[in-house]
């Protein structure tokens, strides 16, 4: 068995990588649902488009679904703090995500024009809404949510819905859906064909600047301009700990601190910027495949950005400060960290295997004679 430190670390990496995972996969299908309307100027365009993520969005839910039971069972403590106090926040998130099958199978029952543009926008909802609220849970989680432990350590939360919305927070909301909108907008240059892709295209370079200006915004504000959180002293992590037990320091700058004792993290937010601008030069010369996996490795270092700024809290308070979560006493038992690796280092390789194979299967360009030939069958 490794030492309870190590597993606390390893987790914490576990987790990171399964919300990459699934800001990679089911990022592009929320990019494409927002764009539904604008995207496509006719039916038989929006039926390529929704076509084109048809056989893989369900299977890309796989990744937040195992990404919020990985939270669940290996920080029981995060996960109940986090999820009570932005309730409202992932409920909203959770009833955008619930129109998105009614809108994919209900959509073409009926020929009616006004039938299907209710169902467009219900599907443009369903993917605009959680890009949106995901970056801004981001922006709380770095500026910090207001909740205390009782005597017993039972959670009590603060959280007020509007104001999770301040204008450090909605900058996060712009760089999640700015990046996702661009993936989603890559995703379908790369699987349509004519006027479609090139109209992709366009909207390719509107968000990619867009994410530039916003990203650098957001992480200039998080380094320079809000608080920061500091561990001044705490038990050893290799032990159970409790989160009353250390000490937490508050003060401007202190984001900046991982950067300064660990240089080479600032190859994140760099390659954040860097993989967005090939990504950008890649789409410019129609080669929307390779542009895809440049604005993977973005969204990659984009969450790996926050969370290497975060470490090792993860979920900080400025007013009781002492009460903030890190990744050294908010995780489960020792034994159940192990089982949980065990588990993982079994099953994540065939769920990779498995999504790589899926999409193999389903490669190729949707375009109006995929919609023709194929009337009657599994075809939105």
């Amino acid at each position: 068995m490794l030492d309870y430190e190590t597993l606390k670390f390893i987790w914490f990496l576990f987790i990171g990588a399964l919300m990459i995972g699934f800001a990679i996969t089911g990022g592009f299908d929320l990019g494409v649902g927002a764009l539904l309307p604008f995207l496509g100027k006719s039916d038989e365009d929006r039926r390529i488009i929704l076509n084109s993520i048809g056989p893989t969005w369900e299977g890309n839910q796989v990744w937040l679904i195992t990404a919020a039971a990985a939270l669940f069972a290996a920080w029981p403590l995060m996960y109940a703090t986090f999820f009570s106090s932005l309730y409202v926040a992932f409920l909203l998130v959770l009833l955008a995500l619930i129109l998105r099958p009614p809108g994919f199978d209900f959509r073409s029952k009926l020929p009616s024009s006004r039938w299907r543009t209710l169902w467009d926008y219900a599907i443009c909802i369903s993917g605009a809404v959680p890009i949106v609220l995901f970056g801004v849970a981001f922006g709380n989680m770095l500026y910090g949510i207001p909740f205390h432990f009782d005597n017993v350590m039972m959670v009590h939360s603060g959280v007020v819905f509007w104001k999770l919305l301040t204008p450090y927070t909605l900058i996060f909301g712009v760089v999640s859906a700015s990046i996702l909108l661009m993936h989603g907008a890559l995703f379908v240059q790369f699987k349509t064909t004519e006027a479609l892709s090139k109209n992709a295209g366009k909207m390719v370079k509107i968000f990619a600047f867009l994410f530039i200006i916003s990203f650098l915004g957001a992480l200039y504000w998080t380094l320079y301009g809000i608080d920061g959180f500091q561990i001044l002293s705490m038990p050893d992590p290799n032990l159970a700990v409790s989160p009353l037990t250390k000490k937490v320091g508050v003060g401007a700058g202190f984001w900046i601190k991982n950067y300064q004792q660990y240089p080479l993290g600032i190859l994140a937010p760099s390659l954040s910027i860097f993989g967005v601008i090939l990504a950008l030069l890649f789409s410019a010369k129609e080669k929307p495949g390779i542009a895809l996996i440049c604005n993977a490795v973005s969204i990659s270092n984009v969450i790996a950005t926050a969370l290497f700024t975060l470490f090792p809290f993860v979920l900080p308070y400025s007013s009781l400060p002492d009460h903030s979560l890190t990744i050294w006493d908010a995780t489960s038992s020792q034994l159940t960290l192990s089982w949980m690796l065990w588990a993982t280092l079994i099953l994540l390789p065939i769920v990779i295997c498995y999504t790589i194979w899926v999409y193999w299967v389903m490669r190729g360009k949707v375009g109006k004679d995929h919609i023709l030939n194929n009337q009657g069958r599994n075809v939105y």
